[in-house]
């Protein structure tokens, strides 16, 4: 019990040294990634904390994590697309949106919620300490196994789902792999999971933009001369996205 707490406060020390240094990288506009590690960062945390829930601090640190999500997520997806735009020959429609990313990073860097975050990060592994003293960590081990097969079970009956949703799928293909990646030394899936696992959140991801792409040019004209290719490219991305969720489910889950 000791040496997994340990390893929680651990973990939650070098998640606010990375946050700390996304903050600082985008503060002053150092490289393009400092966005998206911010993001993947937070996403650990909630990670992290999401097989916890019901212990003291959690629901708050949650919260606030969830409240940079928000508040990044719209920032993300724009960078993204204006990446794309930038490589397939919209120079223009790329800078207007680059040069709104510009003003957007020292703003997220100082904004509310990550200021929120950073604050109540700090003091979390005084409350982790502070349980394991009172006695509420007693079965810890199980509680985080217990809520990662549950995950499990939950996409097992999404992919057995004739009419799944791939937002839905996505979701849950997102906790499950990232959960494994929190607990590493808890992990009872199957061998082929995490590849199988990686390959459709990838194929997903690249449904998803397009589609998502797709709704922005109902009202941003400038990205009309794209709407052809994303057409033809979410419909290629369905179609692989399908291909490989079935192999998930032949390989890691029973019939």
């Amino acid at each position: 019990m000791s040496a997994l707490v340990d390893r929680l406060v651990a973990q939650v020390l070098s998640i606010e040294v990375r946050l700390l240094a996304c903050q600082a990288r985008l503060s002053a506009r150092t490289d393009p990634e400092a966005l998206h590690d911010l993001r993947t960062t937070v996403r650990r945390l909630r990670s992290l904390l999401r097989p916890l829930r019901g212990l003291p601090g959690v629901e708050q640190l949650e919260v606030a994590a969830s409240g940079v999500g928000q508040l990044t997520t719209p920032l993300r997806d724009r960078e993204v697309l204006a990446a794309y735009l930038l490589q397939h020959g919209q120079p223009e429609a790329a800078q207007r949106r680059m040069a709104q990313m510009d003003v957007a990073y020292p703003t997220v860097a100082t904004s509310p919620q990550v200021i929120q975050l950073l604050m109540i990060l700090d003091a979390f592994p005084r409350f982790l300490r502070a349980s394991q003293r009172q006695g509420l960590l007693k079965g810890l081990r199980k509680r985080i196994e217990k809520r990662l097969a549950k995950q499990w079970e939950k996409l097992d009956e999404a992919l057995h789902d004739p009419a799944h949703d791939r937002h839905r799928l996505r979701l849950l293909i997102k906790r499950v792999r990232y959960g494994i990646e929190a607990y590493p030394e808890l992990d009872r899936l199957p061998k082929p999971a995490m590849p199988r696992l990686k390959s459709a959140q990838a194929a997903l991801g690249d449904w998803h933009d397009c589609w998502q792409w797709l709704l922005r040019a109902e009202q941003e004209a400038d990205l009309h001369p794209c709407v052809a290719v994303w057409k033809t490219t979410m419909a290629k991305a369905e179609g692989r996205a399908d291909r490989v969720l079935d192999k998930l489910s032949a390989a890691c889950f029973k019939s």
